[in-house]
Formats: structure tokens, C-alpha cells, sequence
């Protein structure tokens, strides 16, 4: 069946973008007990749709991650559903815009709750849903390069993905004794429906925005959700060994790296 065939697994934002990919890969390695969140129960229903076409035992849960008290049903939900869980991924995330100069407080406490406190207590939830049952687990938290910086228009967003990496590492440094291994992926920038979405919304790109971009990019091309599906499912899996606490830059361009002034 593949690495993932003993794999139940609960993944955040599951039925578009990264979430569908990382649910796909799981599926395509061997899983056949899976928990998706959707915010849209439209979208929710046709990625279950498609997931069940490859003899997947999948459910929807339909829920705002804004909402605590849904994220704090959610482990047991899917619990109910699938019978246990041994893998989360936290995905899912807000990535409206806002600067030093012009976020609000409610903007603020908005990605933070999505981004940041969501994924804390849906970690938390499995963790005791592992330790309470005595088996193993692991736990990807999808991160963002920008937790390095960030642009401008992105300091909510940067601040709330650079929480979660220190939730990543703390989590990890006590879950360990556990079992239980805690990983996190610093997205580039990347190829996703929502990302279009984004791009049109907030920045008045056109059509043929992506061609354009990619053509500046080191390696022709941004991050594309199954890349990162890979790594996500490989961090997720008995191949990674150990392997707890670690955060991977999965992008094209090199952290700390300047042009090099000697070129012409």
C-alpha cells in the first residue's frame, strides 16, 4: 500500500490548494482514513468527492478556524468519524494584507486566530488524543518563508507564521518523550488557486500574472502545491525516522543571500 497505509489523518484547509495536494499525496501513499476541513462546505464536498473515487474512507468537516470552540471539537470529531488520528496538518491560513502602519487590532486578532492560535489548539488536541490512546503521532505545520521578514504588506501574516514556527519547535521539544514528532514547511511563494485569488484581489493583477512571475523566478517556475505535498507527507511519515523540531525552507531563494557585487 505505501508508507501511509497505517496513517488516519485530520489536514486543515484539506479540500483546495496545498491542503487538496497534501490530502491527494497522503492518499496516493496509502492512506485510507483521512479528516479534511473545509471553510466552503461546497469545496469541502467535491474534494471528498474525489478523494473517496480512490477507496478513501474521507470526511468534511465544515468549520471556521476563527471560531475556537469548533477548533477545540475538531480532533475528537474527526475521532468519531475515522477512529483515531496519528497525523495532523495544520494548513489551512488567512493571508489578508495589512502593514506596521495601517493593521488593526481586529485584523490582527483575525490571522492570528486563524494562523496561529487555531493550529496551537488543534495541535494541543491531538497531542492528548495520542497520549491518551499510547501511540505514536506527527504533526506538519505549514509555515511560510516570510517568517524571515516578509514584505510590507504582509507583517500580520509574517508575525502570525513566525508564532507558529516557535509553537513547532516548543512542541516538539515537549511532545518528543511522547512520540509524538512535530515539524514545520516555510512555504515560498507559491502556485495556488488561492494565490491567483489573492494576486487579482489585492495587488489588480491580470490574467497571465503567473506566466509573467514565474519568468523572473531562479528556477522558472514558483512552489507547487505537490512539491511541497511530498515533503509534507515524507516529514508525515516512517521515512523521515526521528526527524522532530525541524523547519525547511522550501523556497527558490536563498535566506540571507545578496547579489553578488563583483558581477558586472
Amino acid at each position: 500500500m505505501g508508507p501511509h497505509e497505517n496513517t488516519y489523518a485530520l489536514v486543515t484547509g484539506g479540500s483546495q490548494g496545498l491542503g487538496l495536494a497534501i490530502a491527494r499525496r497522503l492518499v496516493a501513499e496509502g492512506c485510507r482514513h483521512l479528516v479534511i476541513t473545509a471553510l466552503d462546505p461546497h469545496q469541502g464536498d467535491a474534494a471528498a468527492v474525489e478523494l473517496a473515487d480512490a477507496g478513501v474512507d474521507v470526511h468534511v468537516l465544515t468549520l471556521d478556524l476563527a471560531d475556537i470552540d469548533k477548533v477545540q471539537a475538531m480532533v475528537p470529531a474527526a475521532v468519531d468519524r475515522i477512529g483515531k488520528l496519528n497525523a495532523l496538518v495544520n494548513c489551512a491560513a488567512s493571508t489578508d494584507r495589512g502593514s506596521i502602519l495601517d493593521t488593526t487590532p481586529v485584523l490582527w486578532d483575525t490571522i492570528f486566530d486563524v494562523n496561529a492560535k487555531a493550529p496551537f489548539f488543534a495541535l494541543q488536541g491531538f497531542a492528548n488524543h495520542c497520549i491518551s490512546h499510547g501511540h505514536a503521532g506527527a504533526a506538519v505545520n505549514i509555515l511560510s518563508i516570510v517568517v524571515h521578514c516578509g514584505l510590507p504588506f504582509l507583517a500580520p501574516y509574517a508575525a502570525s507564521k513566525a508564532a507558529l514556527l516557535n509553537v513547532t519547535k516548543n512542541a516538539a521539544n515537549t511532545l518528543a518523550r511522547h512520540r509524538i514528532r512535530v515539524n514545520g514547511i516555510n512555504v515560498g511563494w507559491m502556485d495556488t488557486p488561492g494565490e491567483d485569488a489573492t494576486q487579482k484581489k489585492w495587488h489588480g493583477r491580470k490574467e497571465g500574472w503567473l506566466a509573467e512571475a514565474e519568468a523572473n523566478m531562479p528556477f522558472g517556475k514558483l512552489v507547487k502545491p505537490e512539491d511541497v505535498a511530498w515533503q509534507t507527507a515524507f516529514l508525515l511519515g516512517p521515512q523521515s525516522g526521528v526527524v522532530t523540531g525541524s523547519i525547511i525552507d522550501f523556497d527558490q531563494q536563498v535566506v540571507g543571500a545578496y547579489p553578488d557585487t563583483n558581477e558586472a
